[in-house]
């Protein structure tokens, strides 16, 4: 499977990407690639993974639809969490200085493409 190739082509489009990774339900790492320190990268993915799981409970208690991304903008980064079906997550990091909306259009293209190749 072309996890490794799609993530890189993410992170490459994206002036300013630090990195991405493809995690399963219980945050471990599937696939990844990361221009910084590939322990932190999946550090990074367990603890957004959580919230990306708390953040789906909460819609489903007040029936808001499914939750599809999420972009998590602090003084330091921009991150992007998202849901690859039901089982998988990706998540996206980013420097201050990127373009979080041109992010958001790519990682959406990328958890299309992920979600065909796993399902």
């Amino acid at each position: 499977m072309p996890f490794k190739r799609l993530l890189t082509t993410l992170v490459e489009a994206v002036p300013g990407a630090s990195g991405a990774i493809l995690a399963d339900w219980e945050g471990e790492a599937v696939e990844q690639f990361t221009h910084g320190d590939p322990f932190e990268i999946k550090v990074t993915a367990a603890h957004w993974g959580i919230m990306l799981a708390q953040l789906k409970d909460v819609h489903q208690k007040h029936d808001a639809g499914a939750i599809r991304e999420s972009l998590i903008s602090t003084d330091v980064q921009h991150v992007i969490v998202g849901s690859i079906g039901d089982d998988y997550a990706l998540v996206m990091t980013l420097a201050r200085t990127a373009l979080p909306l041109l992010a958001l259009r790519k990682f959406r293209e990328t958890a299309q493409l992920l979600h065909k190749e796993i399902y």
